[in-house]
């Protein structure tokens, strides 16, 4: 089974947020995701850095012209914004499941998605 990432989940990876370790596995993650994180404009370099390592981990998928079809059509019949159709045409072209954080993920039909809890404040 392949596991993609969703922006959210590397987030409160980066930020020590998520409640476990993610299992050692092989993990995927959509090209919109990569940008999303890199284009922040506060970015800092050290920040810059940490992105990068994880990246390096992670196999990050390049939109292909079934992923950018999935994707129109999420937009068009879900109501998603563009980066979500884009990561979730991204899982279902890998059969993966979703991990995010975001319930309006979890509503798209044929969509594996599965949340990760977060340490409590």
């Amino acid at each position: 089974m392949n596991h993609v990432l969703d922006t959210n989940i590397i987030l409160s990876l980066l930020g020590d947020e998520l409640a476990e370790p993610l299992p050692i596995r092989r993990y995927f993650a959509s090209t919109i995701t990569e940008m999303e994180l890199l284009s922040h404009p506060s970015l800092s370099q050290p920040e810059e850095s940490k992105i990068r390592a994880l990246l390096r981990d992670i196999n990050v998928v390049d939109m292909d012209p079934d992923i950018k079809e999935q994707a129109i059509r999420l937009r068009r019949h879900q109501g998603l914004k563009l980066p979500d159709a884009i990561i979730a045409a991204t899982a279902l072209s890998l059969d993966g499941v979703l991990l995010t954080n975001d319930q309006r993920m979890a509503r798209v039909p044929g969509l594996q998605c599965q949340s990760l809890p977060l340490k409590r404040a």
